[in-house]
C-alpha cells in the first residue's frame, strides 16, 4: 500500500525557478528520507502558498516525515502548516494514470 501526505502552507516565496535553485539541496535530502517514494512539489504565487504531496511505503513514514517537516518548518517561522495522510485507492489511481507503482 501507498500512503500519501498532502501538506500546504503559507509562505512569502521564493516561487517558480527562484524556489527551484534555493530548494534543489532540500528535493535531494528528501529522497534520502525512510519510505519515500516521491513528491510533487505545489505552490501558488498569488495566494503565497507552497507544499507538496509525498508518496511514502508505510503511514508511519508519512507521519515521521511530517513531524520532522513541521519542525523544519516552524524553525523558519513557518507555525501552521495543514497536512493529512491519506492511502491510495491504487485501482482508480491506475486508471487515471497516477503516479503509482
Amino acid at each position: 500500500m501507498v500512503y500519501i501526505l498532502q501538506v500546504d502552507f503559507s509562505i512569502e516565496g521564493p516561487f517558480s525557478e527562484e524556489m527551484a535553485h534555493q530548494f534543489s539541496d532540500l528535493a535531494k535530502s528528501i529522497n534520502k528520507e525512510p519510505g519515500f517514494l516521491w513528491k510533487i512539489w505545489t505552490e501558488n504565487e498569488f495566494s503565497k502558498e507552497a507544499g507538496g504531496i509525498y508518496a511514502s511505503e508505510t503511514e508511519n513514514d508519512a507521519q515521521n516525515y511530517l513531524t520532522m517537516h513541521s519542525k523544519r518548518l516552524a524553525s523558519i517561522g513557518i507555525n501552521e502548516v495543514n497536512a493529512k495522510i491519506f492511502t491510495i485507492n491504487e485501482t482508480l489511481t491506475k486508471i487515471t494514470h497516477g503516479p503509482i507503482y
